[in-house]
């Protein structure tokens, strides 16, 4: 058996150095605004090629889809109540926790942008050009929607998302900022 041919074996953790890092990230993103955090933590997933696992309830196998639950176990009856718990700054994490509500909340597999921007301008939090808030998510790295299609010519033509695994996270995270 050639070196590439043997089984690796997990390192192991030291479970005080473990501890000892997780102070100093706690440390180092204290006090940060969510828009911030977001980009430290997407800049940290980036450098260290890492995706977090999504998280699941103690006890309840399987995902929180479609049961308004998020992260830690909070319930919302409806946007209203996530975006409150989220408190997005920019038009672009308004566009992703809307989309977080259609696709988890409301059990859709994917959403329109016509669909969000009615929703949150029905919130009273419109945005300015829910083009540019999608292209400026599908920008990030790593992105946190997908564009699944377009319908029609035009720049401004509905287009159809879905949110990735990195989308979920960052509205989770922005929960726990706010909580």
């Amino acid at each position: 058996m050639n070196e590439e041919e043997k089984p690796t074996q997990p390192t192991p953790v030291d479970p005080l150095k473990e501890l000892e890092a997780m102070g100093a990230v706690v440390k180092a993103l204290e006090g940060l605004d969510p828009e911030t955090l977001a980009r430290v933590l997407r800049w940290a997933q980036e450098r260290y090629k890492v995706v977090p696992a999504p998280r699941q309830n103690a006890g309840s196998p399987g995902s929180n889809h479609g049961s308004g639950e998020s992260n830690g176990g909070a319930k919302f009856e409806n946007l209203a109540e996530l975006f409150d718990a989220c408190q997005p700054a920019t038009d672009a994490d308004k566009a992703l926790v809307g989309g977080y509500w259609v696709q988890f909340g409301e059990s859709k597999p994917d959403f329109g942008s016509f669909e969000i921007n009615k929703a949150l301008k029905d919130l009273g939090h419109p945005i300015g050009n829910i083009t540019t808030a999608f292209d400026t998510l599908k920008a990030r790295k790593p992105s946190p929607v997908l564009q699944l299609k377009k319908s029609g010519t035009s720049r401004q033509a509905r287009k159809t998302y879905k949110l990735t695994v990195a989308g979920k996270a960052a509205v989770e995270a922005m929960m726990k900022v706010q909580a």
